[in-house]
């Protein structure tokens, strides 16, 4: 999801500091609101959502500290900035110790207030990541732990293991199987839990984007770059950054991505300033990295870097003992959400259940269970709601009697992923088109990576 813009209200008596201040931030990226004092800002306040307040002390009528007061009489959490030109200690102390964020002296450095604005948004954040991140505590990870098999039982004991520490760890399974639910469920028990956790899809991003995404840009730093923006490394910053795909990266992001895992500092696209960072990393694959290694396309310091703990996370197949707890879980779920009466699933329903493979496990799964309620307005789910009738292993939509461009295009990539064993890269040099373009293909036919 992507970070909605922080917004300012500056509030001075005096316009062409109004006007200044307002172009400063305006030019850095922020959505910028101003008033002349006290009253017009709380009316303000009154229609709108700030997120952060710079305001003058001294100012005709209401002062600084008198609107601070009103200010989180209304709402606690807006962080408050006060600047003046007459500074004394007795006023500071008062200021913070009414809940102010900071307090300025004019005339102030711009970049100074620009750092501290930065950090107040970035407080702001976290606390609004750490609400929602509450919310869905109590749903994380339940579909992994719905089931009592051995193995998964196991996977959940080492999650306990490693949580409370800062140890790297690198999630292994075949695609489908919750791998981000895990990362997640690590987070969510880990001491970093107040802190962001912030996912990178590695391989939906081509090397260009994926430098951006990862290490942010300074304005300017290339085309299009109209502000400056922060990547998801310095997003993370006191939390957990989740590396979903990682053996997708190329060489020359590995890199960069290696250094910054060593160093803890990172360096904007098209900056000079290094950025220290602290967070915690988790990566996701369902690659060979071995294998990677031996060939050269995955660089052996970042394998030994991100492989510090290591959790496999089994196919459903081989824990058919899950598959109707995890069922009942997801049919309560989408039943609940599209307001259907459906009891259950039928004998039949079950036993195909039980039969079947699931080549894209849990994810397929909750996709089978969620169609069969679309048809299944009542009562319980027959074998004929379910789109696992008559298929076996075999990619869905891949008949080899059907004619159609679509279908014979679909049969052509999964042949090619076939000969490169999955390789996203390989596959997509010898198609001729990039790997964005093949891996969105995969998304639109349903190809999943063994």
């Amino acid at each position: 999801m992507t970070p909605r813009t922080p917004h300012l209200l500056i509030v001075d008596d005096e316009l062409h500091v109004r006007e200044s201040l307002s172009h400063w931030f305006i030019e850095d990226g922020y959505e910028v609101s101003t008033a002349s004092g006290g009253k017009e800002a709380l009316a303000l306040l009154g229609r709108q959502h700030f997120d952060v307040v710079i305001t003058d002390i001294r100012m005709p009528g209401m002062d600084g500290l008198e609107l601070q007061k009103r200010i989180h009489e209304v709402d606690p959490e807006v962080a408050i900035i006060l600047v003046t030109a007459y500074a004394s200690v007795s006023t500071a102390v008062q200021a913070l110790k009414e809940g102010a964020y900071d307090y300025l002296v004019k005339p102030f450095d711009p970049e100074e207030l620009s750092r501290v604005v930065e950090k107040a948004c970035e407080k702001v954040r976290l606390r609004e990541e750490n609400v929602a991140l509450k919310q869905r505590l109590a749903g994380i990870g339940h579909e992994i732990v719905t089931g009592s098999s051995a193995a998964m039982k196991r996977v959940l004991e080492l999650v306990d293991s490693v949580a409370p520490t800062d140890a790297t760890v690198l999630i292994r399974g075949e695609s489908g199987t919750g791998k981000e639910l895990i990362a997640r469920l690590i987070h969510a028990r880990s001491p970093r839990s107040f802190g962001p956790m912030v996912a990178v899809n590695c391989g939906a991003l081509s090397e260009g984007i994926l430098e951006s995404e990862l290490f942010g840009h300074e304005k300017g730093a290339f085309t299009g770059a109209a502000s400056r923006r922060k990547g998801k490394l310095e997003l993370a910053d006191g939390g957990t950054l989740f590396l979903d795909e990682i053996g997708e990266i190329t060489p020359r992001v590995q890199v960069d991505l290696l250094r910054a895992l060593e160093d803890r500092k990172i360096t904007r696209v098209g900056g000079t300033q290094e950025i220290p960072v602290d967070f915690r990393v988790v990566c996701a694959t369902n690659r060979d990295l071995e294998k990677a290694v031996r060939e050269g396309t995955f660089r052996e310091d970042l394998y030994y870097r991100i492989n510090v703990f290591q959790i496999h996370i089994p196919p459903l197949r081989e824990r058919p003992e899950d598959t109707m707890a995890i069922a009942e879980h997801f049919l309560k779920k989408y039943a609940a959400a599209m307001g259907r009466r459906v009891t259950g699933f039928s004998s039949a329903a079950r036993e195909l259940l039980l039969r079947y493979p699931w080549p894209g496990n849990v994810r397929e799964l909750a996709n089978a269970i969620e169609r069969a309620l679309v048809v299944c307005p009542e009562g319980q789910i027959e074998p004929g709601h379910l789109p696992i009738v008559g298929r076996t292993t075999r990619e869905a939509g891949a008949d080899e009697d059907d004619l159609s461009l679509q279908a014979m295009e679909h049969r052509h990539i999964l042949k090619v992923l076939r000969l490169n064993e999955f390789n996203i890269t390989r596959a997509a040099k010898m198609l001729g088109i990039d790997r964005v373009t093949l891996y969105n293909k995969m998304k639109k036919y349903g190809i999943e990576r063994p």
